[in-house]
């Protein structure tokens, strides 16, 4: 009987220590930054943490659904050990890049469909957008020219 009690106690308390992690990673939201890229004009969302969550594929393609997101081509690039996805929406099409790194980007050429993107995911409640300063990211001038 003594061992009987111990082990379902044991029992409930993993399963209560379970239930509290499955909570925290579920109510964990996604970072990102709205930037451009390096030295370029072009618009892209950066996701810097959470990425490595099982359901951030699907997350992302729930915020921006209003744009009917179908994903037509997914490419491994085992150089850089990253997926790519290529994904089409109704009004253009992106790509979706999560790496091992836990750090995912969605770019595009078109800035009026990432302005569209992140007025979508800012508006989700499992994304959480930190500002960035855009000169960061701009062609620093020389010095010397």
């Amino acid at each position: 009987m003594y061992w009987s009690n111990r082990v379902a106690h044991v029992y409930r308390l993993a399963v209560s220590i379970l239930d509290l992690n499955h909570i925290e990673m579920n109510n964990l939201k996604y970072k990102y930054h709205f930037r451009p890229g390096f030295e370029s004009d072009k618009m892209l969302l950066e996701f810097i943490s959470n990425v490595e969550n099982e359901n951030f594929k699907t997350d992302i393609l729930e915020a921006i659904a209003n744009l009917n997101p179908e994903i037509i081509e997914k490419e491994e690039i085992w150089v850089n050990d990253e997926i790519l996805y290529k994904i089409s929406t109704k009004i253009g099409e992106l790509i979706l890049s999560i790496d091992n790194w836990n750090i995912a980007f969605i770019s595009c050429e078109n800035n009026d469909l990432m302005n569209q993107l992140n007025d979508l995911v800012i508006k989700s409640e499992k994304f959480e957008k930190v500002e960035v300063d855009f000169d960061n990211f701009r062609k620093r001038k020389n010095a010397n020219s």
